[in-house]
């Protein structure tokens, strides 16, 4: 499956952005999908998870701003990101995974990030 992340651009701090991923082919076997950031000089981090039950998984600075979601017929993963700050400022991507596990240890599906810039 190959995965092509969009919406990312500049944005005034407090603004919002909606991120887009999708899959070129069926999401459905894929249990988990999260999105990842990385700010230059700085390691990837995990922004938000999603598993396939709905359950969710949020990186504790973006907990109550950023909201993820997936649309298993549309095979697209979003991410709602409200109240963004410059220290949001990133480039953000996509990940599928079979399992958390599998995630966690890097594997999975990756897309192509979209840049995300907060800056006034």
């Amino acid at each position: 499956v190959q995965l092509q992340a969009s919406g990312g651009g500049l944005v005034q701090p407090g603004g919002s952005l909606r991120l887009s991923c999708t899959a070129s082919g069926s999401i459905f076997d894929f249990d988990i999908m999260g999105w990842y950031r990385q700010a230059p000089g700085k390691q990837r981090e995990l922004v938000a998870r999603i598993m396939g039950d709905g359950h969710t998984n949020y990186l504790p600075v973006v907990k109550g701003r950023f909201t993820i979601s997936r649309d298993n017929a549309k095979n697209t993963l979003y991410l709602q990101m409200n109240r963004l700050t410059p220290e949001d400022t990133a480039l953000y991507y996509c990940n599928v995974a079979p399992s958390q596990a599998i995630q966690d240890m890097g594997g999975g599906h990756s897309g192509q990030g979209t840049l995300v810039t907060v800056s006034s």
